[in-house]
């Protein structure tokens, strides 16, 4: 038998003095709530109740046992009312890892709308372009961009938006410079690298023989939105995603390069949680919120204006 029921059948004896009242509390037959106690009885190894042909009163080891579970019972029920609760309205503290240059221009004024549609949710946000373990750090949601997909299978991915990896360059860097008509023109520049990942090698469009173009430069960032500032500064090309300078596209801040020759590269950006199943309310609803945040939204420019945008 189900030991958490016979505590609850016990319990309700107790308190209307029968086993028929308990019975009706918890929609059973009376011989069923007797089999219950009895069932307590025998895994506690002591007398609970005392019966009689008029009443049932609990025995000195049945009040001290009763006034126990009680509490315990009390605090279990409240408990599940919390979690029950936490799945249908979204509250208590939510912990989100997010790219740190698209978290400031994007995330952040997503989050200030999504905090006051959904007061009782403490949004605790962590600009970073490291990848978090989600679980392992104890994050709810992380904001990811990868070109080459998402690799854990032990995570559920949910991409919001399409973001393009673009060759770039300032305007005041190309006057100073010149700008780059083919790819082979590419091993004269300064190429500013991001920590951490390979250095860029292009083959150049004129011919299968042609050496690969490996771009190099004096520069290495850590930081997206401090790559993003040496670049407006003119110091020199990168390869940067549309969620970090579509805006400085769209003004002419910078300049597509060589789209021809170097296809902007799609970047998807995902929305990373740790499982479907009984899901909290605040996960989903914010995972939601954002998708149609950013369906609706037109946060960088497209392929086609990209390549519009690019100097012959």
């Amino acid at each position: 038998m189900d030991t958490l029921v016979s505590m609850k059948v016990f319990r309700h004896v107790v308190e209307v003095g029968s086993f028929v009242g308990a019975a009706e509390r918890m929609e059973m037959s009376a011989a069923m709530a007797s089999k219950h106690v009895m069932h307590l009885e025998q895994q506690l190894g002591a007398r609970l109740l005392n019966r009689t042909t008029r009443r049932v009163a609990p025995t000195e080891a049945g009040r001290e046992y009763y006034e126990r579970l009680s509490q315990v019972l009390s605090e279990l029920e409240e408990a599940e009312q919390v979690v029950g609760a936490a799945s249908v309205v979204p509250q208590g503290r939510l912990r989100v890892s997010s790219l740190s240059a698209f978290g400031l221009s994007h995330v952040m004024a997503a989050v200030a709308d999504y905090a006051a549609q959904y007061p009782q949710v403490t949004v605790d946000m962590t600009l970073s372009d490291r990848v978090v373990e989600l679980i392992d750090e104890g994050f709810d949601v992380a904001i990811r961009a990868s070109p080459n997909g998402l690799k854990s299978s032990s995570l559920i991915a949910r991409q919001i938006a399409t973001a393009h990896l673009v060759l770039c360059a300032s305007p005041a860097y190309l006057r100073r410079h010149g700008t780059p008509k083919t790819v082979a023109d590419l091993a004269r520049h300064n190429y500013l690298q991001y920590a951490g990942v390979s250095a860029l090698e292009i083959a150049p469009t004129t011919g299968e023989s042609s050496p690969r173009v490996r771009l190099s430069g004096n520069l290495i960032v850590n930081h997206l939105e401090a790559q993003r500032v040496i670049v407006l500064q003119g110091a020199g090309i990168a390869m940067l995603g549309t969620e970090v300078i579509g805006d400085d596209l769209a003004t002419g801040r910078l300049v597509p390069l060589l789209v021809d020759d170097v296809p902007p590269r799609e970047l998807p950006i995902h929305v990373v949680y740790a499982s479907r199943r009984h899901l909290s309310a605040k996960v989903r609803s914010f995972v939601d919120f954002l998708a149609e945040r950013f369906a609706n939204e037109s946060l960088w420019p497209s392929l086609e204006q990209i390549k519009a945008l690019a100097v012959r």
